[in-house]
């Protein structure tokens, strides 16, 4: 049975579709970039005081777990990226990099390019760190659950930390995906035992 966020989120996600059909924008998965937009990206979250900067070569790195795109006319207006951290035996997948160009900003793309990462990694470990309340929000249509720091296992916290990634959590918010959440506390008990070892 659907819940309300549920029924929510596709309305904006079918509406998010129709918008980008209405402009004539293509949303695509590829692992295919020039090296010039990837260096106009990674300008983009250097420049972008809410994004992680991210330059060409940790770009060209998370390429290989593909990424989905909004283009037009050859001209990328929206993407989102997915980056691997490797944790033990486990890789671990965060959303990263998302940006919408900021004359299609208010039309849900950035849900819509969210969303088909979540289901593009539904299989596998996945992790939101975000700060904004907007990112919140849809972290939770998407069926995402918030965590804590001490629901996590340390040594992941400790590759998080390693990155740079461990934030305060007064200001950024934790979301994994209903696979993660499933296997947090097996997920949690394997790397415990690793530490121990």
């Amino acid at each position: 049975m659907e819940t309300v966020l549920d029924v929510e989120k596709n309305i904006i996600i079918e509406e998010a579709k129709a918008y980008c059909e209405l402009q004539g924008l293509q949303v695509v998965f590829t692992h295919d970039i020039t090296h010039a937009q990837l260096q106009i990206i990674s300008e983009r979250t250097k420049n972008q005081a809410a994004m992680y900067h991210a330059n060409v070569g940790m770009l060209l790195d998370r390429l290989k777990n593909g990424c989905y795109l909004i283009v037009k006319d050859g001209e990328i207006f929206g993407h989102i990226f997915a980056h691997k951290h490797v944790v033990g035996k486990f890789s671990v997948y965060e959303r990263s990099s998302l940006w919408v160009h900021e004359q299609y900003r208010n039309n849900n793309l950035g849900l819509l390019l969210m969303d088909l990462l979540t289901k593009h990694f539904n299989k596998n470990f996945l992790i939101s760190i975000a700060q904004g309340a907007t990112v919140h929000h849809n972290n939770e249509l998407l069926g995402m659950k918030y965590i804590t720091l001490k629901d996590l296992s340390p040594v992941l916290i400790e590759v998080l930390e390693k990155l740079g990634k461990l934030r305060d959590e007064l200001k950024y918010k934790y979301y994994v995906n209903a696979y993660f959440e499933s296997k947090i506390g097996q997920f949690n008990k394997i790397l415990k035992t690793k530490i121990v070892e």
